[in-house]
């Protein structure tokens, strides 16, 4: 709308409007024609379409803007609503910088809870509440359930009070109070959820408290109920803007919809193709029925993007493209050139994280005909989290900084920590503070004072704890259940401990290695132990319980803690023991300096959502891990969907160079599973993608890196690049193919022959220099090149390195 069309609309307005509607407008010249479009569409509904990288922040501030320069609305009149606080004070800061001055008189403009507290203080009587009213925090919550189930004598550890905490917060978020819920969900907690949530609902009304699903489930309730007070505000708020709709769950649907059948002047932003947020509520359904919850509804696709260049757009639309619940727009650029979408395929997920890493560090020096990149403008973006140990290792191995975006490093997260407890004290029964860490983890019914008691027997008898505790049962100084679980405990650590140990045998003095030996004479040793210490840690924390604990939580982190688990056991076999591995972990977590400076990003794909970066790498990229099994299972074609909108966010988090990967195999269980590229990579248009030739191939050729166990076997089945996922990515890739490297090529391994080389011997690789044999296995080598790592070569791509001339 023209300022002479808007001159015309304020025909008939006061002097002071139609003055105000012919000031100049500068912060409308930056915008497209779609985004002013949006701007200047005031009146009644507006569905702002927003692709990822459009400038939906800088067309909403606009909105305001413009609503206030024309006189439309007063600041007090305008509710702007967003998801965060950080949004919330970008968009005021915005505001501020297009009028030029600081924004005052905008009380409205913050997130639905902050909005929500406010309107509930004035009218808390209405729900039973004073208007001072308390709002708990996650662990007070928490802790108030946990007294209600135990008032109700329900066992804790079969139903525990963080599933029935979810279970409520699932109906707030759905604005279901206890008479609502439906008969679908009595069963819910052993059909004892709703008479729970009903009291939990008195308890707090007695405590003058609330949690924060009840500040918009109680304003949901008082505009349903009080028909007056909801006219007013009905009244007040002339103008509505939503940030991020398709984050919206049905409380907030609801709570927005009644505010809007006032003057019907809202307006959205969102993008359905951006809604990720499915398992804590989020309903993409409610951006979808816009229209139709507002007839009339102008909708105004933001499409041009000012991100990321042209092949990388075409990427994510073409992945994106698979949904059919979705509204449709496609992104565009005026950018020209740059990089095709990447796409490579490993052998496993080490090689995978070691082919990363050197891509980082050439990246870093330019050595890839690109302008040099500095770390902090790289990100990795994993399905899950337990994907991250392999890189976390990697890099810190050889000294790459990186930085954990959303949560703890690896080696730094609550159930690793307590998992390595278990093996520091079975390696090391000295390891008090180890032992203070597991003592109760799970619950064993030992409280501070059971505890305390073990720190008293060990520090009078001068022992450690574990040796502490051990006397104080001998002497009955612990009784009843928690003197049974810690005797079980300590039973445990006996068993565990003589685990890391083989039986103890004679050894024969006279052999000629052993100097002074008489002929005869013997001694004990311990023999190598008959359970390998990778099944040994998963027996530790079966036998403890502690992966019980987690198998029988039922929070949505749970799942996760259990892959991370999963992930650490599989990080031990590249160990000859536990102690080993404990050694590695201290040493490189205390190399790793926090500090200052540039540091690659490591981050899950959902904590990426509104982050760019110009290059960006997405590993992992296989069926049954992204897309997620899980989420295929819980929800179908929904859980689908979510999973493709997903992968379309991370593609586009990419500015400039986007690779994705995959890995043939993946070690689940302790066991090599065969992995099939993901069903996403065949919706990328092949005119947009670039397949490289898989470095993490050669050297080695095939079944290097396959376990000892299976590599036999396996080579005499079949090559592995006949596997379906490497022909279909082969057929796409041209020129250019996944063909297999030369070496690779109908290799075979004999694991009866009999190397020429031997252990210690200097040897050489065309590609990957020289090294030291490390390890031999028929005419498999392993090899510590001293560039490259440590790879398993068969014995004739290798040269003895003497005869090769430095």
């Amino acid at each position: 709308m023209s300022s002479f069309d808007e001159m015309d609309a304020f025909e008939g307005a006061s002097l002071s409007a139609r003055a105000m509607a012919a000031r100049p407008q500068p912060y409308l010249d930056g915008l497209n024609p779609a985004q002013r479009a949006a701007v200047e569409q005031m009146d009644g509904p507006v569905l702002m379409l927003a692709g990822a990288g459009t400038g939906k922040t800088k067309a909403l501030t606009a909105r305001i803007v413009h609503l206030m320069n024309t006189g439309r609305a007063r600041p007090n009149e305008i509710l702007a609503v967003t998801f965060t606080n950080k949004a919330a004070r970008e968009m005021k800061a915005r505001v501020g910088q297009m009028l030029g001055q600081q924004v005052e008189g905008m009380p409205w403009l913050g997130t639905f809870h902050a909005i929500s507290v406010k309107l509930l203080r004035r009218h808390a009587e209405l729900v039973g509440l004073k208007s001072n009213f308390t709002i708990l925090d996650s662990d007070d919550q928490l802790r108030l359930l946990k007294q209600l189930v135990a008032a109700e004598g329900i066992d804790d550890k079969r139903w525990p009070a963080r599933l029935l905490a979810n279970i409520i917060d699932g109906w707030k978020n759905r604005a279901l109070t206890p008479d609502k819920v439906p008969a679908a969900d009595a069963g819910a907690y052993n059909h004892r959820g709703v008479a729970l949530y009903a009291q939990y609902q008195q308890r707090l009304k007695e405590l003058n408290a609330t949690d924060f699903g009840d500040l918009l489930l109680h304003m949901v309730s008082i505009f349903q109920t009080h028909g007056d007070l909801l006219e007013q505000y009905q009244r007040w708020f002339r103008y509505i803007l939503v940030d991020e709709y398709q984050d919206t769950n049905v409380a907030q649907y609801l709570w927005l919809r009644l505010l809007a059948q006032g003057h019907r002047n809202i307006c959205c932003v969102g993008d359905d193709d951006q809604s990720i947020y499915g398992w804590r509520g989020a309903e993409v359904g409610n951006i979808l029925r816009f229209e139709s919850d507002f007839p009339g509804a102008h909708v105004v696709r933001l499409e041009q993007n000012y991100r990321s260049t042209p092949h990388i757009l075409a990427a994510a639309s073409g992945v994106i493209a698979g949904n059919e619940g979705r509204l449709g727009k496609t992104l565009w650029t005026e950018a020209e050139g740059g990089e095709k979408v990447r796409l490579i395929g490993h052998w496993d997920g080490e090689e995978e994280a070691r082919w990363i890493g050197d891509e980082i560090e050439a990246m870093q020096r330019g050595t890839r005909g690109l302008s040099a990149m500095s770390l902090e403008s790289m990100a990795i973006l994993v399905r899950a989290s337990h994907q991250m140990r392999a890189f976390e290792d990697r890099f810190l191995t050889i000294g790459l900084p990186y930085r954990v975006i959303g949560g703890p490093r690896f080696y730094e997260r609550l159930e690793i920590r307590d998992a390595m407890a278990y093996f520091r004290v079975v390696t090391s029964p000295d390891d008090d503070l180890a032992f203070e860490r597991i003592v109760n983890t799970p619950k064993r019914g030992l409280g501070d004072k059971a505890q305390q008691k073990i720190q008293v027997t060990a520090r009078e008898h001068g022992v450690n704890l574990v040796e502490g505790a051990r006397i104080l049962l001998a002497h009955d100084g612990l009784g009843g259940k928690g003197g049974a679980q810690l005797r079980r405990l300590i039973e445990g650590i006996d068993r565990w401990s003589a685990m890391t140990r083989g039986p103890l045998r004679a050894r024969d003095l006279s052999d000629d290695a052993v100097i002074d030996g008489a002929p005869g004479e013997t001694e004990l040793e311990y023999a190598p132990p008959e359970t390998s210490h990778v099944e040994l840690a998963q027996i530790i924390l079966d036998e403890s319980g502690y992966t019980g604990m987690w198998q029988n939580d039922k929070t949505p982190e749970a799942p996760g803690r259990l892959e991370n688990l999963k992930e650490l056991i599989k990080a031990l076999e590249q160990f000859e023991n536990l102690q080993g591995f404990l050694e590695h972990v201290s040493l490189i977590m205390d190399n790793e300096q926090e500090g200052e400076g540039a540091k690659v990003s490591i981050m899950t794909l959902h904590a990426a959502k509104g982050l760019e970066f110009p290059a960006v790498f997405l590993p992992g990229w296989e069926d049954g891990l992204f897309p997620s099994q899980r989420s295929m299972d819980e929800s179908g074609v929904k859980g689908l969907e979510e999973e493709r909108r997903l992968a379309y966010v991370g593609i586009t988090r990419a500015e400039e160079i986007c690779t994705i990967s995959f890995a043939a195999n993946r070690r689940v269980f302790g066991q090599w599973q065969s992995a099939m590229p993901s069903r996403f990579i065949d919706e990328l248009p092949e005119a947009h993608v670039e397949v490289l030739t898989p470095p993490g191939l050669y050297g080695g050729g095939y079944g290097a890196a396959m376990p000892q166990s299976n590599l036999h076997e396996a080579a005499a089945e079949a090559n592995v690049y006949n596997s379906p996922g490497w022909r279909r990515l082969q057929a796409r890739s041209g020129a250019r193919g996944m063909s297999q490297p030369k070496e690779s090529r109908n290799v075979t391994i004999d694991m009866s022959a009999v190397s020429a080389f031997t252990m210690g011997e200097r040897v050489f690789h065309q590609k990957f220099g020289y090294g030291e044999i490390v390890g031999i296995e028929g005419d498999k080598l392993e090899v510590a090149f001293e560039k490259a790592g440590t790879k398993k070569v068969v014995s004739r791509f290798l040269s003895a390195g003497n005869d090769v001339p430095f």
